[in-house]
């Protein structure tokens, strides 16, 4: 794939065009997200009418999105590497957006569940390219503000997911919601192709690397694994929470579908937007003083939020809970631009997408495959105990790994001042 390109990092790109650049990966990263967590707030419905478990719904969430979206992602990363990255980014959004619509035409588990790894193999693509295409187009010391504001896309995208699937599936049905979204998503991606111009490469005599060297780079780095290991348990249970919270509001809180979807979009929208800034301020301001801090400010983020998150689920009032779940919304959200940033600073420039490809394999596989069903599993098993307090105590225990994510990225820190790449 041949394409124009426009100079890496360069002063002659100028702000405002990087700006446009910037706004565009954000949009297609918020109908990532958007395409990803409408199946939390429209579970209730599908699991109704399709006469699913928790365990299945939780595996529709996880293992059958993350399958391939993890194992992809370093093939197509190395492609975008290899080739052009704003083609790869293009035809993902078209394909996990095809599949979105098709999940609103399922009529069994195993539909739903081929659809969802259909969804999970377009944005295979999307991701670690997009990571690769900010770091070429903005200079060092902007790069962590750059990726959180491209972060933004995950609570913007959630948010959207739970606010626009509630109101549909209340006015309409949950199938129209599958189907909205996924058209729109399809409008976008030839659009974003004509808008995003290919940043241009330095030609090395080694470009061409195998990813396999990339990754033997990055498994000598004691910082790359506490990092990735760091964010797996955060992501295990974020992507456990934000799914199964909407089920809890509904089973524990007496919240119906759409009052569900505007406490978790209003929560999303003011929390995690607040976190992902704060996340990219910090780590620029703290970062470019002592690199240590692109892993330290995550995790101070993680031990200072978990028990607040704790005390909110086990709370019996929506409105305290509400306001208790807003600092740790934004608390969770802060790892996103210090470790995105760091993760980019431990392989060569030419080398970028496939080292987040390779982060991103460690995070989704445990974090996203095993998030939502491990917590819809423990759900299941505490039943008959519990009955339908069972998700309350279910959500309780999975908060936990918050605090080994801490650990992780606490360690990680010193680590990261030997191992940083500059480029």
């Amino acid at each position: 794939m041949t394409d124009r390109t426009v100079p890496s990092a360069s002063p002659s790109v100028s702000p405002a065009y990087r700006g446009v650049v910037l706004a565009m990966l954000l949009l297609v990263y918020t109908f990532n997200f958007l395409d990803r967590q409408i199946l939390g707030i429209l579970a209730g419905p599908i699991k109704a009418e399709l006469g699913l478990t928790d365990g299945q719904l939780g595996a529709l969430g996880g293992i059958a999105f993350a399958l391939l979206y993890s194992t992809l992602a370093i093939p197509l990363a190395l492609l975008a590497d290899r080739t052009s990255r704003t083609w790869v980014i293009t035809v993902s959004l078209a394909v996990w957006s095809g599949f979105t619509a098709l999940c609103g035409m399922a009529g069994s588990f195993w539909q739903m569940f081929a659809f969802r790894v259909g969804v999970g193999v377009g944005e295979a693509g999307g991701v670690a390219p997009s990571y690769a295409v900010i770091s070429d187009y903005f200079p060092t010391h902007q790069r962590a503000r750059a990726l959180s504001i491209y972060s933004l896309g995950i609570p913007l995208g959630s948010a959207g997911g739970v606010l626009l699937g509630g109101y549909i599936a209340q006015a309409v049905e949950w199938r129209t919601a599958f189907i909205a979204v996924g058209v729109a998503g399809l409008l976008i991606a030839p659009l974003f192709r004509l808008v995003v111009r290919e940043p241009a490469r330095p030609v090395l005599a080694n470009d061409a690397v195998p990813v396999s060297a990339v990754f033997g780079i990055l498994a000598a780095k004691r910082s790359f694994w506490l990092l990735a290991l760091g964010a797996a348990c955060s992501s295990m249970c974020g992507y456990g929470v934000a799914f199964w919270l909407p089920s809890l509001l509904m089973r524990s809180f007496g919240l119906d579908l759409l009052g569900a979807g505007q406490f978790l979009g209003a929560l999303l929208l003011i929390g995690g937007v607040a976190g992902v800034l704060l996340g990219g301020w910090l780590g620029d301001a703290m970062g470019n003083r002592d690199k240590a801090y692109y892993a330290w400010v995550p995790a101070i983020s993680y031990v200072v939020g978990m028990p607040l998150f704790v005390v909110g689920v086990l709370s019996d009032n929506v409105g305290f809970a509400f306001a208790l779940f807003l600092i740790p919304q934004a608390l969770v959200y802060v790892w996103l631009g210090p470790v995105l940033t760091a993760v980019q600073h431990l392989v060569p420039a030419h080398m970028r997408a496939s080292a987040a490809a390779s982060f991103l394999l460690i995070n989704n596989l445990v974090g996203l495959g095993l998030g939502s069903w491990s917590v819809g599993a423990l759900s299941d098993a505490l039943t008959p105990a519990y009955g339908v307090e069972a998700l309350r105590y279910a959500i309780v225990a999975a908060l936990g790994f918050y605090l080994l994510a801490g650990l992780f990225m606490a360690l990680a820190g010193r680590a990261l001042r030997k191992d940083w790449v500059s480029a």
